[in-house]
Order: structure tokens, then sequence, then C-alpha cells
């Protein structure tokens, strides 16, 4: 596995197109706790959320909140802070995403907040190839036509958030789901029963 993380770090992690190795399957913890070990102590005022999926890992911090006078814009203040954060903190963020990437073959995003105010940056956009019916895509069609997307992979971008917002309860069951069934694979079959 070493060898095969070695030839992926010397491709780079652009133009992956088909993935030849499968990023290594990592916990939520143990991600946590690396960047935990990895980030400065003074960036964030809580410890970083750290997400991920099979192509990405994100990492978002809470920025301290400036103190303004009375009086001063809020969103003024917490639009700098996280300006002066991301100039401030490039070349470190770079290191230790490119440290994460060869570790855990997966790309490496960046967001903050600070106050109400919400970045992300440095984000990842992949591509998903898929094959619609002409009723799936005459969907897509009518969301173009009205505006709402300037294409059909934006207007099923625009589809699945709608659903994530609207089905939340039940996407968090059914992923609640998913962790459990594959807690009952990983433990194989009892044989006490």
């Amino acid at each position: 596995m070493r060898t095969q993380r070695k030839q992926h770090m010397k491709r780079g992690m652009r133009g992956r197109g088909r993935r030849n190795i499968e990023p290594p399957e990592v916990t939520r913890e143990e991600l946590g706790a690396w960047f935990a070990g990895n980030l400065p102590d003074d960036w964030f005022v809580e410890p970083a959320s750290v997400v991920f999926d099979r192509d990405e890992i994100l990492v978002t911090g809470q920025l301290a909140m400036p103190k303004v006078a009375e009086g001063d814009d809020q969103a003024i203040a917490a639009h700098a802070r996280i300006a002066a954060f991301r100039e401030e903190t490039r070349e470190q963020r770079m290191a230790i995403a490119d440290r994460a990437q060869g570790l855990y073959l997966r790309h490496v995003s960046w967001a903050v907040t600070c106050g109400d105010k919400h970045a992300a940056f440095t984000t990842a956009n992949v591509p998903v190839m898929t094959r619609l019916g002409m009723e799936d895509r005459a969907v897509l069609d009518t969301l173009i036509d009205a505006g709402l997307a300037r294409s059909r992979s934006e207007a099923l971008a625009w589809c699945v958030r709608l659903v994530a917002e609207n089905e939340a309860d039940w996407i968090g069951k059914l992923r609640e789901a998913m962790t459990d069934l594959e807690e009952l694979r990983r433990r194989g079959p009892d044989s006490s029963n």
C-alpha cells in the first residue's frame, strides 16, 4: 500500500480520472485526531470539524469574533477576519493539506466560520457520471429553462441540495442505519446465534 501511495503522490491529486487506487478506509475520529495534531492550537476557538467522503476531506474551523466598538458593523469585521485568516495561513494550510492528501488520498478543503459568517475555500467539485432517462432529463431541462440552473450538472446539484434540505431527518436515519449495518458486517456472523 505504501508504494501505491507514493506513486499516487508523484502523479498528484489532479486529473485522476478513473481512480486506480482507492482511498484507505478511515474514521471521522481518526481524521479529527490527525488534524488536531497538525493544526496550530491558536487557529480556531474550538476543535475543527472534519467531515469527509471518498473524494474530499473538509476541515472547518471557528474563528474568534473580532471585538468591535458599539455601532460598528460586525459583518464587515467577520469578513475581514476570514480574509486575513485565509491569507495569513495559506502556506501552512497547503502544507497540512499535502501531508493529509498523501496519507488519505483525498482532496483537502478548508472552511471557516466567524460569528454568523461562513466561507469555504479550496473546495472540491467532483464530477459524477450518471445515466438519466428522458423524464429525468426533462426535469433538469425545466430547471435550466426556468433560470434556476445553467446546466444539467448544476440542475442536478440543485436537486440534491433540495432533497438534503427537505429530507434531512430521513437521510440522517438512513446514514445511521448504514453505520449500524457496516458495524454488523465488520463484526461478522456471531457463532453463538
